[in-house]
């Protein structure tokens, strides 16, 4: 595996929910700024070492509720 892609979504509570793509990989983080850092340590306790994604893409997910 080459690459692995993760939504990152608001969370209601505050922070944002983080998980991957055809991987049972989840985290969290209570700001933009520590988020590679959660995702990192999720991606390396998950897999051994040497067996991770090279590349990890973070794909941001924001719902905008709008009235008409």
């Amino acid at each position: 595996m080459n690459e692995l892609i993760f939504l990152v979504e608001e969370a209601p509570e505050g922070g944002f929910v983080v998980r991957a793509l055809g991987v049972s990989i989840f985290t969290e983080a209570d700001s933009l700024k520590e988020l590679p850092d959660k995702v990192r340590d999720a991606v390396r306790c998950h897999y051994d070492d040497g067996k991770g994604p090279k590349i990890v893409r973070l794909h941001h997910v924001r719902e905008d509720v709008i009235t008409v």
